[in-house]
This record gives structure tokens, C-alpha cells and sequence, in this order.
């Protein structure tokens, strides 16, 4: 079984007993969704579910999603997923009645009609991840502000070769024309942008195609500001060899 990180909000929050298994449970619940990496390898089944569960936590509990009984025995959360007739899935958790542990004990996956949940007399709405709908698009007018220095200077192990081996002005000018092309490859088709959210913002992912206009070999990570975006590092991509 892996070793379970340290730090993790999650389970300053919550005991949760072979969070593995709880997840193939919410896995089953839930409308079939494919949580494994297509390229890479892990040590854990469903990494994809287990990350996305951890995230979703965080988020939740940064919006104060997170809901108590009356009574402040129970508690749950809204995972954000649905079964195939599209009921919400509900973490629920039990007060740990256990002294110096964790607040709560996580007890299992609820349905929304579930009679655990009756507890709760209004429960908590999903998380969210933006206010304004254009951040999750690219606007072309904009200016885009590279940070060349830190890409090709503290990023380059990131390149694949050989362009890792260029000297810096044939990796700079290589960068510059991967960036047009992105840039032209969004203007024609908008969700060539891929949104992620990282530290409280939303982030554009532009492909970078280095060598090949149909392979993208590295993500350009695009955040927006007032006016203009700027682009501050690159991000590998994992596939097979």
C-alpha cells in the first residue's frame, strides 16, 4: 500500500481507514469515469480520484463548504460527483470520539437521498473555481509577457532533447516560435487552452510544440492579469516512450 503523505489537510480534518478502498467505493458510486493516468504509471489504483478527492477537500473547506449537524456529531461535503442518475455523492463523517486524534472519522460515500444525510438540515453546495467564465478562455487581443529568462534558464531539464543541448538564443528563438504557433492554434480553436487551477487562480495550459505541429512536448503556463497574461514557466508532459 503506498505511504501516505504528510501535510495533507484531509487528514488533519479526518481519520480515514485505507482511503484506497474508500475511493474504489466512491469509484463504483459514481457515473464511470476512467481515474488512471493514460501515460504514466502509479503505485496507487485511481490516482486520478485520489488527487481529485485531496483538491476537492481543500477547496471545500477554503469556502467553508464543509457542513455540520445540528447537533455537531456529523459533518459532510460534496464531492462534486454524481451516480448515473445523476444523484450528488457526499462525503459523511462522524465526530472522532477518540481523544487527541483527528475532529472526525470519515464513515463512507452518502447519495443525496441517503437517510445519513437527513441530518443536515441544507447541505453544502459543490466547490467552485472561478467567478467569471472568460477566465477559463484565452482572449488573443491581450498581450502575453513570457518570462524567457526562468523558462530556458532554471527550466530547461524540462526541454526534451535535443533542444535541451541548445544554447540559449536557438532555445529562446525555438520558444518564441512554439509560442506563435500556440497562440495561433488557440484562436482557432479556444479549448487548445486547457484550464487549471493552482493556488487560488485559474491558469491557461497553451501546447507547445516544439519539433512536430501535432505533438506537444511541453505546456506553457499562462496565468491573467489586469490587461494582459503572463506566462512564467513550462510544464513537461508525461507520455510512453
Amino acid at each position: 500500500m503506498p505511504t501516505e503523505p504528510t501535510g495533507r489537510p484531509l487528514y488533519d480534518f479526518a481519520y480515514v481507514h485505507n482511503i484506497d478502498d474508500r475511493l474504489a467505493e466512491l469509484a463504483r458510486m459514481a457515473e464511470p469515469e476512467d481515474w488512471s493516468y493514460a501515460r504514466t504509471a502509479s503505485d496507487r489504483p485511481n490516482p486520478i480520484l485520489y488527487y481529485y478527492f485531496h483538491h476537492t477537500f481543500e477547496r471545500v473547506s477554503e469556502q467553508g463548504k464543509i457542513s455540520e449537524s445540528p447537533d455537531g456529531m456529523f459533518a459532510c461535503f460534496n464531492t462534486g460527483l454524481v451516480t448515473d442518475h445523476q444523484e450528488s455523492i457526499f462525503a459523511f463523517f462522524t465526530k472522532n470520539q477518540e481523544p487527541n486524534r483527528e475532529p472526525w472519522r470519515f464513515v463512507r460515500f452518502c447519495r443525496k437521498g441517503d437517510y445519513d444525510l437527513t441530518r443536515f438540515p441544507r447541505l453544502p453546495d459543490i466547490a467552485t473555481y472561478f467567478d467569471d467564465p472568460s477566465t477559463l478562455v484565452l482572449d488573443p487581443r491581450l498581450e502575453l509577457r513570457i518570462n524567457v529568462e526562468h523558462i530556458i534558464g532554471e527550466n530547461r531539464e524540462r526541454f526534451p532533447e535535443p533542444f535541451r543541448s541548445m544554447g540559449d538564443h536557438s532555445l529562446q528563438l525555438t520558444l518564441q516560435g512554439a509560442v506563435e504557433n500556440a497562440k495561433e492554434r488557440v484562436r482557432r480553436n479556444y479549448k487548445a487552452a486547457v484550464p487549471q487551477y493552482y493556488r487560488g487562480a485559474i491558469q491557461l495550459l497553451l501546447p507547445l510544440c516544439l519539433s512536430d505541429p501535432k505533438v506537444a512536448d511541453l505546456a506553457l503556463v499562462v496565468q491573467r492579469f489586469e490587461g494582459f497574461y503572463r506566462a512564467a514557466t513550462c510544464l513537461p508532459l508525461c507520455r510512453n516512450e
